[in-house]
């Protein structure tokens, strides 16, 4: 989403236009977020904003792949959780009890206002048992005023406190491309990741089984791409070049 469709909130010139052309041609697809804070039904009212109209079934995030797998492994479990509504709902939804008492899970995402006496229960929590699990390993996110700290950099505090590393289910897990999928019905082999990181986009896609478009609108540039041992598939300069494009991005797989 962030830096493929939007930037800061700001349409990215083409992602309107690129959108219209799939749902005039029928296509499936997806809109992939690693960021756990928003509902999708906040997200889609944010694109909305934004001028995007993207259903909320086209909509999946990291929250929504954490509650899914912890689901599937422990149903009807328990979890002591730091992160937002997106997170907290989507627990609640997959029928998780949101306790700090013997939790079998401590669930990290991300917040604008990480608490210390938050971080602090976890490493306790973890001490004595819970489950460690981060929504996604993203260090790092965008602020209007700059970086900011993201669950990976929290991740990390927490892990040298406990020596117990979480596992991450968002990008570059394929499990989060591989849940998304799962959600709208799609197979690995006919679909196609467009993103805008080598290290979270490009490689998630690549491991899943999908080919892969990297755009040049958000966090990559020419540098940075040939710094990685794997390529995309395709590299444009933004989504607006795909636009009308007929040229088949899967040919020399």
């Amino acid at each position: 989403m962030d830096g493929v469709l939007v930037h800061e909130e700001h349409l990215i010139p083409g992602a309107d236009a690129f959108l219209a052309e799939l749902t005039e041609r029928g296509a499936n697809f997806v809109v992939v977020t690693n960021n756990p804070m928003f509902t999708r039904r906040d997200l889609r009212a944010r694109l909305h904003g934004s001028g995007l109209d993207i259903p909320e079934d086209r909509i999946w995030t990291s929250a929504m792949a954490t509650a899914k797998f912890l689901a599937s492994q422990r149903p009807g479990g328990s979890a002591f959780v730091i992160g937002e509504v997106g997170l907290t709902t989507a627990l609640h939804e997959a029928g998780y009890v949101l306790t700090d008492r013997d939790p079998d899970y401590v669930v990290l995402g991300e917040t604008r206002t990480y608490s210390f006496e938050a971080i602090t229960t976890a490493i306790r929590l973890i001490e004595k048992g819970a489950r460690f699990v981060a929504t996604n390993p993203d260090a790092t996110g965008p602020s209007r005023h700059g970086i900011m700290p993201a669950a990976g950099a929290v991740a990390a505090l927490i892990r040298e406190a406990t020596g117990k590393t979480p596992y991450f289910i968002g990008k570059p897990n394929p499990l989060m491309m591989r849940s998304a999928l799962r959600a709208i019905g799609a197979h690995s082999e006919g679909t196609i990741m467009v993103g805008d990181r080598m290290d979270t986009d490009v490689i998630a896609g690549l491991e899943a089984g999908l080919a892969t478009i990297l755009v040049m609108s958000g966090i990559s540039t020419p540098e940075s791409v040939e710094q990685y041992p794997f390529r995309p598939s395709l590299i444009v300069d933004s989504i607006a070049d795909l636009v009308g494009r007929t040229e088949d991005p899967f040919a020399g797989r």
